[in-house]
């Protein structure tokens, strides 16, 4: 499976960006895409997935309500749609495939499959 993201770039503060991740080679029916980011200096952390068993979605607390996650009609490509953003948002984006349990679908553990990430800068 590889991964192919896009859509990051430079914005200022309260405005918004939509990312896309695009699966191709081996997909599958029923898996979890995600969508992790990484500041200068912090560590990889979870931002929001899609569970395609059900189409449930989960958000890291601190993009609840500002960022939405969804499926496009292409079943192998979500969006990460990013309003309001804030400039501790800056990070480079990852999106990530896998087979996580409930559990770990907030964990980088949970996921197999990486892409290679976009940059989102926000400035104040």
């Amino acid at each position: 499976v590889q991964l192919q993201a896009s859509g990051g770039g430079l914005v200022q503060a309260g405005g918004s960006l939509r990312l896309s991740c695009t699966a191709s080679g081996r997909t599958f029916s029923s898996y979890v895409m995600g969508w992790f980011r990484q500041a200068p200096g912090k560590e990889r952390e979870f931002v929001a997935a899609f569970r395609y068993n059900g189409g449930r979605t989960f958000y890291a607390d601190s993009v609840k309500g500002r960022f939405t996650i969804s499926r496009g009609i292409d079943k192998n490509t979500v969006y990460l749609q990013m309003n309001s953003l804030k400039p501790e948002d800056t990070a480079v984006y990852y999106c990530a495939a896998g087979f996580p349990i409930i559990s770990s679908i907030r964990t980088r553990d949970g996921y197999r499959y990486w892409g290679q990430g976009t940059l989102v800068t926000v400035s104040s």
